[in-house]
C-alpha cells in the first residue's frame, strides 16, 4: 500500500524530521551505560533533538563514548549504583526542573516505572491515568499504526480501557490526525459473553457514539485482521469505516500487546517508538534490545510533545503531558519490556 501525504505524520521518519524543526530537550538518560543507548544519544545530539544528562557508572558511560566517538565530560554524568539509583536520579532531574523528558537506558522497566509512579516523589499527576503508545511503522502499512497498551496496564478493565483510548486518541490529535480510527481488538468480530475483551469493545464503541469517548471513529469487537485489512472485512462481511485503515489498535491486555509490537517488529520489519503518557513529561520507554532508530524516533515523539509551561505557572499542572483520566496504582503494574 502506498503512503499517503497528509497533516497527519505517515512514517517515523515524518516525526522525526518535525521534531528537528523544534529547540532541544533536556533529557534524563536512565541508566546510560549501554552502547546501544549512547548511539542514539550521539545521533540524537548530532540532529538537535535533545541536551542529553547521563546517569549512570562514569567509567562504563566513558568507555562506551569513546568506543563510538562520542564526546562526553565525566563531571556532566550523574553517577548511580544501582537500576533504583539512576531511576531516582532521572525523576529528581525533572522534579528540579532540570530536565524536559526522561529516556529509559539499559534498566529493567519495572524499576524505572517505579520511581516514575512513586505517590509523593514521582511524576505522576492527580486523576491522570499512565498508559504506554507504540507508534509503529510497518513497511506494508500505509501510515503509523498507535498499539496500547503494551507495556503499562496488565489486565486493564472498561474504565483504564476508556482512559487508555482517550490518552492514544489526544496523543495521534497532537500528531496531526484530527479524527482517528480506533480498533478495539479482541480474538472475534462479534460479542460473545465468554470472551470479557468482546464486551469492553463492544461497550466502547457504543461510549463513543453517546460521546462519552470524543474525538475518535470507534469499531469493536475487531480482530486484527479485520481491522488491518479492508479486503479480510469485506470477506467477512464487516461493514465498517475503520477496516483497512485503522490509526489505533487498542489490545485486549499487556500480553497481547507486547506481542503484537514485538511480532511486527521482528517478522514484519516494523520500527516501533515507545512513549508513556499521563505524567508531567513524555518518557521514551522502548525495550532495551531496541535499535537505535526506534529510540530516536520515540526521542522525537518526546520532543513534538513537549510544551514548555509558563514561568509563573511552574507549580500548577505541566502542559506538557497528554491528559486522561484516574486510575488505581494497583492498575499500573509494568514489566520488563
Amino acid at each position: 500500500m502506498a503512503r499517503t501525504h497528509s497533516k497527519a505524520a505517515t512514517t517515523l521518519d515524518d516525526l522525526l524530521n518535525r521534531a528537528k524543526t523544534r529547540p532541544p530537550i533536556r533529557v534524563a538518560v536512565v541508566a546510560a551505560d549501554q552502547a546501544l543507548v549512547l548511539q542514539t544519544i550521539k545521533q540524537a545530539t548530532s540532529l538537535g533533538l535533545i541536551v542529553p544528562r547521563l546517569i549512570g557508572d562514569p567509567d562504563a558511560i566513558l568507555a562506551g563514548a569513546k568506543e563510538i566517538g562520542l564526546t562526553i565530560r565525566r563531571e556532566t554524568i550523574i553517577a548511580a549504583n544501582s537500576e533504583a539509583e539512576a531511576a531516582r536520579a532521572g525523576v529528581d532531574l525533572v522534579r528540579s526542573g532540570d530536565a524536559d523528558a526522561v529516556m529509559k537506558g539499559y534498566i529493567h522497566t519495572d524499576i524505572l516505572m517505579r520511581a516514575l509512579l512513586d505517590s509523593t516523589r514521582g511524576l505522576r499527576i492527580p486523576g491522570q491515568r499512565v498508559s504506554h503508545v507504540f507508534m509503529i511503522d510497518i513497511p506494508s502499512y500505509p501510515k503509523l499504526l498507535a498499539v496500547t497498551d503494551a507495556a503499562i496496564n496488565i489486565t486493564p478493565d472498561l474504565t483504564a480501557k476508556q482512559q487508555i483510548l482517550q490518552n492514544a486518541v489526544a496523543l495521534l490529535h497532537h500528531l496531526g490526525t484530527t479524527t482517528p480510527k480506533v480498533a478495539v481488538l479482541s480474538s472475534v468480530k462479534t460479542v460473545n459473553p465468554a470472551i470479557t475483551s468482546t464486551l469492553d469493545a463492544a461497550s466502547l464503541a457504543v461510549m463513543a457514539q453517546r460521546g462519552q469517548i470524543s474525538g475518535a471513529i470507534i469499531d469493536g469487537p475487531m480482530a486484527f485482521d479485520n481491522a488491518i485489512s479492508a479486503a479480510a472485512a469485506r470477506e467477512k462481511g464487516i461493514v465498517s469505516e475503520v477496516a483497512g485503515d485503522v490509526d489505533i489498535l487498542l489490545v485486549p491486555d499487556l500480553i497481547s500487546g507486547n506481542i503484537l509490537a514485538k511480532n511486527l517488529e521482528y517478522l514484519a520489519g516494523a520500527t516501533a517508538a515507545g512513549i508513556v503518557l499521563g505524567l508531567s513529561v513524555p518518557v521514551v520507554l522502548n525495550s532495551r534490545a531496541g535499535p537505535p532508530s526506534a529510540r530516536l524516533a520515540a526521542l522525537a515523539l518526546a520532543v513534538l510533545m513537549h510544551r514548555p509551561a509558563p514561568p509563573q505557572q511552574r507549580t500548577e499542572e505541566p502542559e506538557a503531558v497528554i491528559h486522561c483520566a484516574a486510575q488505581a496504582e494497583s492498575a499500573c503494574c509494568p514489566i520488563g519490556v
